[in-house]
């Protein structure tokens, strides 16, 4: 009973807490906030965007990681899919609070709200959320 009531990285608690799994269990007042509108920038740098986008739809939801050594933007914060595919990064006059709060352990995620091919370029736009728990 003991390796329940302590989170030691393992027993029952480590596989709960554990999202790569695939299993997330709500907590109580768990809830999403909408922050924020944008465009995805940089996707005509991705070499297969256009495969990717082919695979991309409404409301899918859209992964945000952190790089702060990016030799560009030090406040960089990268997209992917659910599946692990980047598709750009928030664009670099809407991420300084967005990467301050994660660098506080926030958790941000996006969800397309729009897409569509402008000439060569793929415009995917994108709905900015901060989950609560």
């Amino acid at each position: 009973m003991n390796e329940l009531m302590t989170n030691n990285n393992h027993g029952l608690i480590k596989y709960l807490q554990n999202r790569e799994l695939g299993l997330v269990l709500p907590t109580p007042f768990e809830r999403d906030i909408y922050l924020f509108e944008t465009i995805v920038a940089g996707t005509s740098h991705i070499e297969n965007i256009a495969d990717i986008e082919a695979q991309l739809a409404l409301d899918d939801k859209l992964v945000f990681y952190r790089e702060p050594d990016n030799r560009f933007d030090p406040q960089a914060i990268k997209i992917a899919t659910l599946k692990g595919d980047k598709i750009g990064y928030i664009p670099k006059k809407d991420n300084l609070i967005f990467s301050r709060l994660m660098d506080a352990g926030k958790e941000l995620f996006g969800k397309i709200t729009r897409k569509e091919k402008k000439g060569q370029w793929t415009k995917i736009e994108m709905a900015i959320y901060l989950h609560e728990s």
